[in-house]
């Protein structure tokens, strides 16, 4: 039996687990940008799920398909990460970095094995930036033609982040989180429930206030920060300031994504 072939892909798909295997073919052909994103299961305060990070993620990462209009598809999730620092605090569900980074190589290492030469992953959870760079060393190593890239989702808006209302410390379930989701979708956040956290370093304790220098690094676990693990105070949130934050975000992968699709 003489398998059959397809020309081109359905126009409306832009998820990798959409695509039918003759259309992955295309895919493959056409030298497509498949973009991964990963995220996390962990406590984000007591406003915000737990998936917040999986939910950015996957967000941003259809949006730049989107614009990228079928020269991009979204792979399926990577929906745990590396949490550890937030296993004290309920709803955390957290992979070893090891374990972490045998998925993403494993995942990407294949994808090279079949052909495709170009990997995006967009992250939403910082915790798993250290292992990503650890994968894409080890790729280096067993796929050196593969052009494997990584980025964050929050750390990309440096402009619209410094137009918000924040806090001495600020970050993790704070302002650009919790604005973030109530952009994608107000009914995931429980508004009523958004309370400050650690809002001053003179309020941490010593441990806690050294871990937030950038050079050296050190690291607590966030029940250290505060009670409910947020860092800043959500409550000045707004869906506006997210769609800036998003828009700000997706614009920069967007323009990142067509320089690898010229490679």
């Amino acid at each position: 039996m003489t398998r059959q072939s397809v020309a081109e892909i359905r126009p409306q798909v832009r998820k990798y687990g959409e695509l039918t295997s003759l259309e992955v073919e295309v895919a493959k052909a056409n030298d497509a940008l498949l973009i991964l994103p990963v995220g996390a299961c962990e406590q984000h305060g007591d406003g915000l799920p737990v998936s917040t990070d999986s939910i950015r993620a996957e967000h941003v990462a259809t949006a730049v398909a989107e614009e990228l209009a079928g020269r991009a598809f979204v792979l399926p999730s990577i929906d745990y990460g590396v949490s550890p620092h937030h296993g004290n605090l309920p709803g955390t569900i957290t992979l070893d970095p090891r374990t972490f980074v045998d998925i993403v190589t494993t995942v990407a290492g294949q994808l090279s094995d079949s052909g495709f030469t170009r990997i995006l992953v967009i992250t939403g959870h910082g915790g798993n930036m250290a292992a990503l760079g650890v994968a894409q060393q080890v790729l280096l190593g067993t796929h050196p033609n593969l052009t494997f890239a990584y980025s964050p989702v929050s750390a990309l808006a440096t402009e619209s982040t410094a137009t918000l209302p924040r806090t001495e410390v600020s970050g993790h379930s704070g302002e650009s989180e919790t604005s973030q989701m109530l952009a994608i979708d107000d009914h995931l956040v429980d508004s009523p429930r958004l309370t400050a956290g650690a809002t001053a370093l003179a309020d941490l304790s010593p441990r806690a206030r050294l871990s937030r220098t950038k050079s050296p690094t050190s690291a607590v676990t966030f029940d250290q920060y505060s009670e409910n693990g947020v860092l800043g105070d959500p409550r000045t949130a707004t869906a506006a300031a997210g769609d800036d934050i998003l828009g700000e975000i997706i614009a920069k992968l967007v323009a990142y994504s067509r320089e690898m699709l010229r490679l």
